[in-house]
């Protein structure tokens, strides 16, 4: 999908009730796009933001639900979108969920969770999503992680799997194109973890930012805006908003 705006394509973000995820819908409806606002358990925050899109543009906003491990969940969340929208032009994989898992506290229920909305969702959705996508040349993006490549430590699940959603971009990227490009966004300190970070660990995370300030979720929606309507010729690449972080921590 590479056009002048956006004005009626039709874009999935998962994970797209809250924080980045609300703000790439943000960002791309402010743009012309009709947006399927997925969501698993922030109904609340999901059908506010869709009513409030919908008071700016009439059915340019929908709610959807789904447990994204469930693949029997991911196929009917694309039958919805389409269902909806009668095509599907962009995919946003936003949605992760984050947390420490210290060696020898690890368990198979972490693995399933981590890797499975990590790196599982995105892939299936994606091979949901393709033949929708092919139809129109449409994109896909990834929201990655810098951790992907440098480690976080005692985060030896999370990092890996964002490890691998980075590889699945890359070889997404190539296995679908012509028709649709393939890219991901890493961010960086964007937002603090909901369940708190001290002010010492947050100066030294910002002391590593050569930029010297946290992101804020707009500097993400604009890459993805970015990746879905201007970078035409731009595939299988991961782009780093952190202020710097990545190049020398």
């Amino acid at each position: 999908m590479s056009t002048a705006n956006l004005d009626n394509r039709v874009v999935l973000v998962t994970g797209a009730a809250r924080r980045i995820g609300a703000a790439i819908v943000a960002c791309l409806h402010d743009h012309g796009a009709r947006l399927a606002v997925h969501y698993r358990g922030s109904a609340d925050e999901a059908e506010g933001l869709v009513h409030t899109l919908n008071g700016r543009r009439p059915d340019s906003a929908a709610a959807l639900q789904a447990d994204l491990l469930d693949g029997s969940d991911v196929r009917r969340l694309i039958d919805d979108v389409v269902a909806w929208g009668g095509r599907l032009d962009g995919l946003v994989n936003n949605a992760s969920t984050f947390y420490p898992t210290p060696v020898g506290e690890i368990t198979t229920g972490h693995w399933d969770d981590l890797v499975g909305s990590n790196f599982k969702a995105p892939l299936f959705l994606s091979q949901e999503a393709e033949p929708h996508l092919k139809a129109v040349r449409g994109s896909i993006v990834n929201i990655v992680d810098i951790h992907a490549r440098r480690p976080l430590r005692n985060h030896a699940v999370y990092g890996p799997a964002k490890a691998a959603l980075a590889m699945l971009t890359r070889s997404l990227a190539k296995d679908l194109a012509p028709e649709v490009r393939v890219n991901g966004v890493s961010p960086g300190a964007i937002l603090w973890p909901e369940d708190g970070m001290s002010e010492t660990a947050r100066e030294s995370i910002l002391r590593q930012v050569p930029l010297g300030r946290p992101g804020r979720p707009e500097d993400v929606a604009g890459c993805v805006l970015y990746l879905l309507r201007d970078a035409g010729y731009v595939t299988g690449q991961i782009i780093a908003v952190d202020g710097g972080r990545s190049i020398g921590w």
